[in-house]
């Protein structure tokens, strides 16, 4: 039995009308169309429809102001020739004479490197292609893939709720922001390691966050919420074979790099550590409305701060609660307290919330309106930078931008409360109350999936 959105959701129950309303008795038996196969083809659709939205910037080689008028800025097609792929070199390897080293993580770069590949293949044999469309042209085929496994991943986690993954495929900053950047890629392998765990693959699970780490660095984050609640539920075996397996694959992928250009390799991490404050951020925000910004020297120190002081919070939400979180929610409010107090907030990175927002709390109602914020913000960023550093340009004002900013910061924000009063208020979790609560309280959980407590902050324990 697998739970129908349209049967419990109001939101998904008026949207159901347009289709003849809810699914009934005769139609549950739909033979091929199963909820994997429809999720398949309405993500071809939908990323279909991000692409053609690009085709204004395509056309004119993403030439500024277009690019950010019309909301289809990409860094796929500059970073080709900017980075060295055009004149083929080899990222962390190599560097273009004038140029700097790549600025994203290994396996990013490696798929970087594939595209480019197959772009060169196209241009020897189609000579009248343009380089820089052809290389965007193939890394939005092949990120097609990462996306669907996204997508499946999400569906099968929660293997009750396989519908749920539909706000994947549909997101509205999903069909805008996936070919911004390559951050699907992270979002595909940390979706088979959630997988592997929910089957209790320990260690399978960790190969997948190794390797999702090695893509960017954002599911580094993902640790501390297994170990809280390994802390829990005492479950340090697996915990171990889980961490086992991501050094090994994280190692893996990166030393080879690390033997061969130290330089190179690191690069990115010195770039992560040096950069100030940047779009998207409350601390550029706050600079948009004549407030004073936080010092250079310090700004560091104050954002990672930041981060602690949220991440403490949670790790003492997640060990007091009277009722273990489920998995996905801890997961959530780690990544939502990073972005919230990172130094850049690019507009690509709403992705890395979506699945997990998805597995946390899958109510139509509350995902639209985080996304209606992420979509204020969208058009924000790029109207903004219309006019950013070019005298007499229009675009929005800097004190509109950074209310967007802070639109966008106050959506994620009330989908995290909404997140934290399903822990605190286990009655209102859409999981736990699905009616299969019974057979698994938290289907993403693995091995702590209704295992006992060792460990409550403040000695309360639970079952479960």
């Amino acid at each position: 039995m697998i739970v129908h959105p349209s049967d419990e959701d109001p939101v998904a129950i008026e949207g159901s009308e347009a289709l003849g309303g809810p699914i009934g008795r005769y139609a549950r038996n739909i033979g091929w169309w199963l909820p994997v196969r429809v999720l398949i083809i309405i993500t071809a659709m939908t990323y279909a429809l991000g692409y053609l939205l690009d085709f204004s910037c395509r056309a004119t080689g993403w030439a500024a102001p277009g690019r950010y008028e019309h909301l289809c800025y990409s860094d796929i097609p500059p970073l080709y020739s900017l980075r060295g792929f055009a004149d083929g070199y080899l990222p962390y390897l190599q560097t273009p004479v004038g140029g700097q080293p790549l600025e994203y993580p290994v396996l990013t770069g490696i798929f970087m490197q594939i595209s480019a590949m197959v772009t060169n293949v196209v241009t020897n044999i189609v000579t009248s292609v343009d380089s820089a469309r052809t290389f965007f042209d193939v890394n939005v085929t092949l990120l097609f893939i990462p996306l669907v496994i996204t997508v499946i991943a999400t569906a099968m986690t929660v293997r009750r709720r396989p519908w749920d993954a539909l706000m994947v495929a549909a997101a509205p900053t999903m069909i805008l922001a996936a070919t911004i950047n390559w951050d699907l890629l992270p979002l595909a392998f940390s979706g088979v390691a959630f997988v592997l765990w929910s089957r209790k693959h320990q260690f399978s699970a960790g190969l997948l966050l190794g390797l999702a780490i090695a893509a960017k660095f954002y599911p580094l984050i993902f640790l501390a919420g297994f170990l809280l609640l390994t802390i829990r539920t005492g479950k340090w075996k697996a915990f171990g074979q889980l961490m086992l397996g991501t050094a090994i694959a994280w190692l893996a992928v990166n030393i080879p790099f690390m033997i061969a250009n130290l330089d190179g390799w690191s690069y990115f991490y010195l770039f992560s550590k040096v950069r100030g404050e940047d779009f998207g951020s409350p601390w550029f925000a706050m600079t948009q409305w004549g407030i004073h910004g936080v010092p250079a020297d310090y700004l560091n120190t104050v954002a990672t701060g930041s981060f602690i002081v949220l991440a403490a919070s949670i790790a003492i939400l997640v060990l007091a609660a009277k009722r273990r979180p489920r998995l996905p929610q801890v997961l959530f409010l780690l990544i939502a307290a990073f972005v919230l107090t990172n130094k850049v907030y690019s507009p690509q990175y709403v992705l890395w919330l979506i699945p997990l927002a998805v597995l946390a709390r899958p109510k139509w109602r509350d995902f639209l309106i985080w996304q209606v914020g992420e979509l204020i913000y969208f058009g924000a960023i790029w109207w903004f930078l219309v006019g950013y550093g070019v005298n007499d340009a229009k675009g929005l004002t800097p004190q509109l931008y950074a209310a967007a900013t802070f639109i966008h910061i106050a959506a994620t924000i009330y989908f995290a409360v909404m997140v934290i009063r399903d822990i605190v208020q286990p009655e209102h979790d859409p999981i736990r109350t699905d009616g299969f609560a019974d057979d698994t309280d938290d289907p993403a959980g693995g091995v702590f999936d209704k295992a006992p407590d060792v460990f409550v902050l403040g000695g309360s324990s639970s079952a479960r």
